[in-house]
């Protein structure tokens, strides 16, 4: 008699992956992507709505997701390979930025009607929103960082980068953003009051540089490469690189979490990797969970304790978020 085989989807497989009782992300739900097809990109969050907006690069849409429910609300068209997504609670706006066409579109919450257009070059890419100074900036073109007013979409400044930025941080405590520019191999240090480049740091122990996340109560940049596969730890006040680890192949996001001191990285090699601040700058991945191929962008929601992955339709896979809880 033959042993049967046992046919596990990968959703099962990452469910066991994570249920141990000291397992530090633990599967939720999944949330499906009805009729997306191709790449997906950057995630964010609405803290007010509880909702989750997905940027569906092969698609051209926007996707929204309730939070709360883990349920997909709505298919937004009308976008051209859509890539960054942030949200200006305050202003009530969502801005989404276009690899092809004229730029950063901006959406009311409300009933996500267009309220205006930034004109930037093709390939407009992460969008970040500071509160503080209520401007959104955008990464583009073959280098640059814009400086936008969400209000009605004008232009404020603008600074020239050596290449095409990909991720990139906001300091909350001071003026400078950190801006990764792979083509370059290195980091640009911007300082966003005078809109200029004040400094470039060298990336040198890998290439690839394209995910960052900035951990500032402890001056440090955490930048993903992917040529070999590793994180590299920067000094913020020296801008010397300070640490270096193994992570998922293809990465496009990474995220600190400061209250468990740990780093979540999405791959689209088709994992997921925690890995644990042990201090004094070492650090040792604690899970390697696995995920599907392409599943490299994320998002991590500290204030709700959630990470929601990616996931592309590729064979029988459906495109869908995964809702993960860390512990």
């Amino acid at each position: 008699m033959k042993t049967p085989i046992l046919l596990l989807s990968v959703v099962t497989m990452t469910a066991i992956a994570a249920r141990g009782a000291d397992a530090p992300l633990t599967f939720v739900s999944a949330i499906e992507l009805p009729r997306v097809e191709g790449r997906i990109d950057h995630l964010a969050f609405d803290a007010r709505a509880d909702r989750v907006y997905v940027a569906a690069l092969g698609n051209n849409t926007v996707e929204v997701l309730d939070a709360r429910a883990g349920t997909h609300l709505k298919s937004l068209p009308g976008f051209h390979e859509p890539q960054g997504i942030a949200v200006a609670v305050d202003a009530g706006l969502v801005g989404v930025a276009n690899g092809e066409g004229e730029g950063l579109q901006l959406l009311g919450v409300e009933d996500f009607h267009p309220t205006a257009m930034a004109k930037l070059a093709d390939d407009s890419d992460n969008v970040r929103y500071d509160a503080a100074t209520k401007r959104l900036y955008v990464g583009y073109g073959g280098g640059a960082l814009a400086a936008v007013n969400p209000a009605d979409g004008r232009v404020l400044a603008e600074v020239k980068l050596a290449g095409h930025p990909e991720s990139f941080q906001l300091e909350r405590s001071g003026t400078r953003a950190f801006v990764n520019v792979p083509t370059a191999d290195h980091i640009a240090v911007v300082d966003r009051s005078a809109m200029k480049v004040v400094a470039t740091w060298r990336v040198t122990t890998a290439r690839s540089n394209f995910p960052m996340a900035l951990d500032e109560a402890n001056h440090r940049l955490f930048v993903g490469c992917r040529r070999p596969a590793r994180a590299l730890v920067f000094d913020t006040n020296s801008g010397k690189e300070i640490a270096s680890f193994e992570i998922v192949g293809d990465t496009d996001d990474l995220f600190y979490d400061g209250t468990r001191k740990r780093l979540y990285v999405s791959g689209g090699e088709g994992f997921l990797d925690v890995v644990q601040d042990q201090g004094r700058n070492q650090f040792s991945r604690v899970a390697h969970m696995p995920t599907a191929a392409g599943a490299r962008t994320s998002l991590f929601v500290p204030d709700r304790s959630r990470l929601y992955l990616a996931v592309p339709h590729r064979g029988t896979q459906t495109a869908e978020i995964r809702v993960f809880e860390a512990r």
